[in-house]
């Protein structure tokens, strides 16, 4: 494996400067069906928070990569029209539905429409995750997951987009060892990592601890926070800052480390995609408050990570 001096730093996907954003370099984005499934109901979310950067997920209820050729020619051009921009596109690749043991010929099928897809609405990026064992450990586990994304970032290096891996589901989801060894392993430029604030209570770990590992790989920054839930169930999902995920630490770290990209909320307080059983529905007001809570943090983050003016350097009196 290549030492920290070795590795490149990986993909950065710095937004246009005329979006909305806590920081040069850094725009808001939410994730539309946590406001609804209605396209209107998603870019009208994002017009009451007064952002212009959306990242899909799904529509109307289906994956971006099963909408017929009709219904996604009207969404692209819906949201052209309203000058909304894509930043990512979020795949079922490697999640919890589709562990290593399936067949990854429908990995491979999904990714082809999602590049088509992402050149049509001049999104740079695909979400996938890193795929669950479903009983496979070991050497095994690593060797058939490594391979699976080398050849989906064969794919996306040729199609002209990147692939964003998050701290999910699979064998890079909540190791920062793993997640390095993926990146250097594969060593693609279409490779980079995707960070979710709000995983770590979900998933067994402290989120900022893992991203202090990671932080100078990390591409694009999802935000959600939460509370333990009880008898160590589920978490409770709250706005940003409100929690014990650690978000204003994670963004903290993240500016530190110079990051450019996009924080894109995907706040679960009514919708749990994960969920087989009662995933909910998106909600545009809590998604909204979502969005308004995350610019108060962030505005907090950014004033605090300003570094001092040096003492007699002030405006005269």
């Amino acid at each position: 494996m290549p030492t920290p001096s070795d590795r490149s730093p990986g993909p950065v996907l710095e937004p246009a400067a005329d979006l909305p954003g806590p920081a040069p370099g850094i725009a808001f984005a939410g994730i539309g069906d946590e406001a609804g499934g209605d396209p209107a109901d998603q870019i009208g979310a994002l017009d009451r928070l007064g952002w212009r950067c959306l990242e899909l997920r799904t529509v109307d209820g289906r994956a971006v990569a099963d909408l017929g050729a009709a219904p996604f020619a009207a969404l692209a051009a819906d949201l052209h029209a309203r000058g909304v921009r894509v930043c990512c596109l979020d795949s079922r690749i490697g999640n919890w539905a589709r562990p290593i043991t399936g067949p990854f010929d429908t990995d491979l099928h999904e990714l082809e429409i999602l590049a088509a897809r992402c050149a049509t609405l001049g999104a740079p990026a695909v979400r996938i995750m890193t795929y669950p064992g479903d009983g496979l450990g070991g050497p095994e586990w690593r060797r058939r997951a490594v391979e699976r994304v080398r050849r989906l970032c064969d794919l996306a290096e040729r199609r002209g987009i990147v692939l964003l891996a998050e701290n999910c589901a699979g064998w890079a989801a909540d190791d920062a060892e793993r997640m390095l060894d993926l990146l250097d392993t594969v060593a693609s430029p279409a490779l980079g990592l995707l960070f979710d604030t709000g995983n770590g209570l979900a998933h067994g770990y402290h989120a900022p601890a893992l991203l202090a590992d990671v932080a100078d790989r990390v591409a694009h920054v999802h935000v959600k926070d939460a509370l333990p839930g009880p008898a160590g169930g589920e978490p409770v999902y709250t706005v940003p800052g409100q929690g014990r995920a650690g978000v204003a630490q994670c963004l903290r770290l993240l500016l530190k480390h110079g990051y450019r990209g996009t924080w894109s909320i995907e706040p679960h307080l009514s919708l749990l995609p994960h969920r087989r059983d009662a995933a909910g529905s998106g909600d545009a007001d809590g998604f909204t408050a979502a969005g308004e809570a995350l610019q108060r943090l962030a505005a907090e983050t950014v004033a605090a990570a300003r570094p001092e003016p040096a003492a007699g350097t002030g405006a005269p009196g």
